[in-house]
């Protein structure tokens, strides 16, 4: 019977650049050599080609305006004159560079759009994907380093075939469990601990691609924190707005269903003066009942905004205190709007339309990279033993490992050139995605431009149109009481002079939510 080896040879089976295993594992890997080849390596890292094209932003000729329209005239300059004419102007400053508590100056307000920067949920939620974006970048750049594994320690134990040299392993315990017969198989126990690295050379610029279209997704990122700001403060700001009108039309009504109670009064006495009908005693109680109506309506608006602010603060409904008179609510200011390309820089939505064409072309340019060879570097070193009284000698288990691979791509050709295709389209798409954000976007500025001008002109009209119902209103109780009108008129001035009053509050409201909406859609609001 052959004697029982006291060692077995370890083969490793891979395409090295540098491979030293003594058999008696008492050699070590040359340090120049190893330099050498590092060496050779990092000039092919330097010399290494980028495929894919850079990122250039496409030029959309005359299909963007190089001014804003605004209904029969281009708009260069932003016509947002103070409801108060003695104000100061300032044409130089581009709205959306403007810090949002220099354009809304009411303290109120500042102090529930300070809240709900702190406490609205999207707001919160929009900082977390900051954060998920910030990882994904630095992990693309880990990736041009190699990555590094460690084994602490390993312990094998096998049973090796006497009469066959090879693993008698699984037959040894398929036939006699963990104990076989020693006249047949022989048991080697090895020790290894090791460390390993693996590195991939960006010969084609994969991993640049990667890195780009990583950076790209985390600047989408904080421009959608951008946007969700700016959104939040324009929604914030028109419901607040939308508050203090209701509280303003509130008024309006508790103070017109007191004149309706009042007129109702001299009607009856008019009738027990034997100078007026039942008639008008119950048309004039129905008047005065349609203006009590209307009472609890306005209320239950108010209420119902009042939650919806209450949410954007990022609370439960709550009562809300507002101070504020509507006739004091000013925009004091006149600011340039800039011109429509600006957009791209100010507009968070346009720039994440623009990042993510930018994206789209790192993708393509990774498509591309994954056609050509790719190069692999690995590397190990550490200490295996048969012994282990021998396992913690340097000289008697050390070992190192240098070994590099290249991949070319052979018969999944086909689907790769088919990705790269499909990624070019993708890239065609979103630029024409970003073409249309764009365009979306001037014609947002456009439809606020032309509605704030446009609301100016029924503002001066609801302005006149106030003195004259409110004229007629005195008129009417004076005639009226001087039995030289009936109650009819009376009634009828009565619903003017309410109308009139509560169309110009409604109008002021849409005026002062226009101005936000403009400055929302220049950009503004993040700053």
């Amino acid at each position: 019977m052959p004697s029982k080896p006291k060692s077995i040879k370890k083969t490793k089976m891979k395409t090295s650049f540098l491979s030293t295993i003594n058999s008696n594992n008492k050699s070590k890997l040359s340090a120049g050599f190893v330099k050498a080849a590092l060496g050779a390596f990092a000039m092919i890292f330097v010399v290494s080609c980028k495929v894919g094209e850079e990122y250039t932003r496409p030029d959309f000729g005359d299909d963007v305006s190089s001014e804003f329209y605004a209904g029969g005239k281009k708009e260069e300059t932003l016509a947002v004159d103070s409801l108060n004419s003695n104000e100061v102007n300032n044409d130089t400053i581009p709205m959306s560079e403007i810090p949002w508590k220099d354009y809304i100056t009411d303290r109120t307000l500042q102090n529930l759009i300070d809240t709900a920067l702190v406490n609205n949920i999207d707001l919160q939620k929009a900082m977390k994907n900051m954060e998920i974006g910030m990882e994904e970048l630095a992990q693309s750049k880990a990736n041009f380093f190699p990555s590094l594994n460690a084994r602490p320690a390993e312990y094998r134990r096998d049973y090796y075939s006497e009469n066959f040299n090879n693993y008698g392993s699984n037959r040894a315990r398929r036939n006699h469990g963990e104990n076989p017969p020693e006249s047949f198989y022989t048991e080697r126990l090895e020790y290894a601990s090791a460390l390993q690295a693996n590195w991939e050379i960006d010969v084609w610029g994969k991993l640049r691609w990667q890195k780009e279209a990583a950076r790209a997704q985390f600047m989408k990122s904080k421009e959608f924190k951008k946007a969700v700001q700016t959104s939040l403060i324009s929604e914030i700001a028109a419901t607040y707005f939308n508050l203090v009108m209701l509280k303003s039309q509130i008024e309006v009504a508790q103070k017109n269903y007191a004149l309706s109670d009042s007129t109702l009064n001299i009607v009856q006495l008019q009738y027990d003066a034997g100078e007026s009908t039942s008639l008008a005693i119950q048309q004039t109680k129905s008047q005065k009942l349609k203006a009590k109506t209307l009472i609890p309506q306005l209320e239950r608006q108010y209420v119902i905004m009042e939650n919806k602010l209450n949410r954007l603060l990022g609370r439960s409904p709550r009562e809300i205190q507002i101070d504020t008179d509507f006739e004091d609510i000013e925009f004091q200011e006149r600011y340039t709007s800039g011109v429509p390309l600006e957009l791209i820089k100010n507009r968070p939505d346009v720039a994440m339309s623009e990042y993510e064409l930018i994206t789209a072309n790192a993708d393509a340019g990774v498509a591309n990279a994954l056609r050509y060879p790719s190069l692999n570097i690995g590397a190990s070193a550490g200490l295996n033993s048969f012994k282990l009284e021998e396992f913690f000698d340097p000289v008697g288990s050390g070992f190192a490992l240098l070994n590099g691979a290249i991949f070319q791509p052979i018969f999944n050709n086909r689907k790769l050139k088919t990705n790269y295709n499909v990624a070019l389209s993708q890239k065609e798409i979103a630029q024409l995605d970003f073409k249309d954000d764009l365009i979306t976007a001037i014609a947002d500025v456009s439809n606020s431009l032309a509605k704030m001008e446009k609301l100016k002109e029924e503002f001066a009209i609801a302005q006149e149109r106030i003195e004259v119902t409110q004229k007629g209103l005195k008129d009417a109780g004076m005639l009226f009481k001087g039995g030289y009108a009936n109650y009819l008129e009376v009634i009828s001035a009565q619903s003017d002079a309410l109308e009139s009053e509560l169309n110009l509050i409604n109008i002021k409201n849409q005026l002062l939510i226009a101005n936000v909406e403009l400055y929302r859609s220049l950009g503004g609001g993040w700053q």
